[in-house]
């Protein structure tokens, strides 16, 4: 036994080293994890752009397709009015 402590074996050394490469390999993946969590954040926020983007994109649809086919709907109107007085 020498005066500054025990003398690594190569089992020890390799158990260090494997040790270094699980800290090593730990950091990675919690760096991966926590960019996975900010594309999720992300994500989140596009899909809510999306629908509402949708939504417009809808009531602009409808609006137009009322305003170029208004007799069909007033037909309607009117079909439904003369059945309900028979």
């Amino acid at each position: 036994m020498s005066a500054l402590g025990p003398v690594p074996t190569n089992a020890t050394q390799a158990k260090e080293r494997l040790y270094s490469q699980l800290a090593a390999s730990l950091g990675r993946m919690s760096r991966a994890i926590r960019q996975t969590a900010d594309l999720c954040e992300h994500m989140q926020t596009d899909l809510h752009a999306m629908r509402v983007f949708a939504g417009l994109d809808a009531a602009k649809f409808m609006t137009v397709a009322a305003e170029l086919n208004p007799d069909e709907e007033e037909e309607g109107r009117s079909e439904s009015g003369s059945e309900g007085g028979r």
